[in-house]
């Protein structure tokens, strides 16, 4: 009778593991296409004014989940001309993606950022209250889009009051 118990505890415990992996790494994830390619992301890039003007995406892949505001990535093909009045994004670190969206190697991509072979810039600030998206573009052309915590987010998140110079948060932040 303790095999046959000691069996049933060992297979809940793989199944429960296997059930978490899978709703972390797939179930929760869904695929984007660009308002251009008749889906609901708008890709934008925040100029020196403040102003934002559309970002052009061709061969635009993108992930999200309503499960958090931090899991949005994209990869898409970028020819910005360089230095044209963007926003540089300070610590800019961008989020690793689940293995089966590989455009998005979020490692190589830190690598290529620390070395100058690409830059990143703020997209859309407060995309969600405390959440900018970043557009980081690499020497060789190619565009890649995530979301991150900024510094509102980090201080409000944690539970402490908004900075005054920050956006007031929404009800029940």
């Amino acid at each position: 009778m303790g095999k046959i118990l000691a069996a049933f505890l060992v297979l809940s415990g793989v199944l429960a593991g296997v059930g978490m992996y899978y709703l972390q790494v797939y179930h929760f994830y869904e695929e984007v296409t660009t308002v251009a390619d008749g889906g609901a992301v708008e890709m934008k890039i925040t100029l020196s004014d403040g102003s934002m003007i559309d970002l052009p995406a061709p061969g635009f892949r993108g992930i999200d989940a309503d499960s958090s505001p931090i899991r949005f990535r994209a990869c898409f093909d970028a020819h910005l001309p360089q230095d044209v009045g963007f926003i540089p994004y300070e610590n800019a670190v961008p989020l690793n993606a689940p293995r089966w969206f590989d455009c998005f190697d979020a490692q190589a991509l830190g690598a290529a950022l620390e070395e100058g072979r690409a830059r990143a810039y703020l997209g859309e600030r407060d995309i969600q209250y405390g959440i900018d998206r970043i557009i980081a573009v690499t020497d060789d052309g190619k565009g890649y889009a995530w979301h991150q915590i900024n510094r509102c987010g980090e201080v409000v998140f944690d539970g402490r009051p908004a900075p005054e110079d920050c956006p007031e948060p929404p009800e029940g932040m």
